[in-house]
């Protein structure tokens, strides 16, 4: 990650996406706080930008793109309900990154089958490197 800026940025994209669904749960914040200090953004950073609009960010790097990608998947799924909204955006999202739309549904797929909503890093990043070859 390049800069503060573009940091803020993708948490802001996160948190546009936490409320597609009409509101937003307490583990969807919880777990935005912690990517906010995974990423060194200050709290009062983050609970600035719920009152600020969407200031999207093209990430350049693949792997940031899938990275970014996986937050927002997991994001999707810590406040426990799947969302038909959640679920058309995420797709949206993922394609206007660039990532393949089938790798997209396979790493959902298999979080959706995982008891905890997880997946292995190499799995994430070998499923969007097998569409590559």
């Amino acid at each position: 990650m390049e800069n503060y800026e573009e940091k803020l940025a993708l948490l802001s994209e996160m948190i546009s996406f936490s409320v597609v669904d009409g509101q937003l749960h307490k583990r969807e914040y919880l777990f935005l706080t912690m990517i906010a200090e995974e990423l060194e953004i200050s709290k009062e950073d983050l609970n600035s930008l719920f009152h600020q609009e969407n200031n999207s960010v093209v990430i350049k790097s693949e792997f940031e793109r899938i990275q970014q990608f996986y937050r927002l998947a997991l994001l999707m799924h810590c406040d426990g309900v799947l969302h038909e909204r959640e679920t058309i955006k995420i797709h949206e999202i993922g394609i206007n990154m660039g990532l393949n739309p089938h790798a997209i549904k396979r790493v959902l797929k298999a979080m959706e089958q995982s008891p905890n909503k997880m997946i292995s890093p190499e799995f994430l990043l070998e499923v969007f490197q097998e569409q590559l070859n």
